[in-house]
């Protein structure tokens, strides 16, 4: 059974976060009392990563990208079916309800996930050139985002992560909705969320700079995470 910490629901005293950095920064706040536990941060690039960098260092915690790509559905794109999580062996996971209800083929999923397959390649060449992945088995896991919409790209994540065996599954996010959070509660030990507005808009809304992560500031940030990698 999961725990959920929510450190500051109500809209109306949310102020929103600088930045990616800010909103890192009070994220590892709430999560300092998992510490002590040699955690390691995982993070969805690239969003996530420089929020995930301060957590990495306020917890002395190594860092790392777990690469995840969504299934779009046929002539929606930005209706998930799925999606595809990188690792030793990659996961396709799916919706089953949204697969059903869109129609979409054995062949059509696995040409997408093929396709989106070529995209985590191409990021795990540039983000992780010459160093393996970090293990999972048998750590406490902190997964990182900048912030949580519909949440259907973390749930597959969280899938993914569980069949690797960690002692514990930790989500933290700066913002996302109630609803979200409550749906993926079940797939993760603890989550931690600095605030849940109500009602909510884009995750973009809550910071006052969400200028786009570029690969660049990815790399830059995981190379000073990890300078002996």
């Amino acid at each position: 059974m999961s725990s959920m910490t929510d450190f500051g629901a109500d809209s109306a005293l949310f102020g929103g976060f600088l930045d990616r950095a800010d909103a890192g920064r009070q994220l590892a706040d709430g999560l300092l009392h998992l510490k002590d536990e040699m955690p390691i941060v995982l993070a969805l690039p690239r969003g996530g990563v420089p929020v995930a960098f301060e957590v990495a260092r306020a917890l002395a915690a190594p860092l790392d990208v777990i690469l995840v790509r969504k299934i779009g559905a046929p002539r929606q794109k930005e209706l998930g079916l799925g999606a595809v999580v990188d690792g030793a062996h990659p996961h396709i996971v799916l919706n089953e309800d949204v697969v059903r209800a869109v129609g979409a083929g054995d062949e059509y999923i696995r040409q997408e996930a093929a396709r989106e397959m070529m995209e985590i390649e191409r990021r795990r060449a540039l983000y992780r050139p010459n160093r393996p992945p970090l293990e999972a088995e048998g750590r406490t896991v902190i997964v990182v985002d900048d912030g949580i919409a519909t949440g259907g790209t973390m749930k597959a994540v969280l899938k993914a992560l569980r069949e690797l065996h960690p002692r514990a599954l930790v989500l933290a996010v700066p913002v996302a909705p109630a609803d979200s959070l409550a749906e993926l509660a079940p797939f993760a030990d603890e989550v931690v969320a600095l605030a849940t507005p109500e009602p909510f808009y884009a995750v973009g809304a809550y910071y006052r700079d969400f200028t786009q992560t570029s690969d660049e500031e990815v790399v830059d940030l995981l190379a000073r995470a990890n300078p002996k990698g």
